[in-house]
């Protein structure tokens, strides 16, 4: 996971959280023996990169898909693409 540099500047926020949530980014704080603030802002972190890989695996297929003669990897392409856009 990354770590927000030292230098960084701080913005405070105040967010809501759904009760199991909440339970369970405490028992993940108790269990790394760190804050519930961290532990939510490793867990944003986490989520932001992810996204980042899920769009640049995206473009890279999109990107695949354009330049393909093959037939049947365009219709293999075109179904990874509407996975990733409507779901399974």
């Amino acid at each position: 996971m990354a770590i927000v540099a030292q230098s960084e500047k701080v913005v405070r926020q105040s967010i809501s959280l759904p009760s199991g949530i909440a339970r369970r980014v405490k028992t993940l704080a108790r269990r790394e023996r760190t804050s519930a603030n961290r532990v939510i802002v490793n867990l944003i972190e986490t989520g932001l990169e992810a996204r980042e890989r899920e769009k640049r695996a995206f473009f890279e297929l999109a990107e695949r898909l354009t330049h393909s003669t093959n037939a049947t990897e365009q219709k293999r392409l075109k179904e990874e693409l509407a996975r990733m856009t409507f779901g399974e």
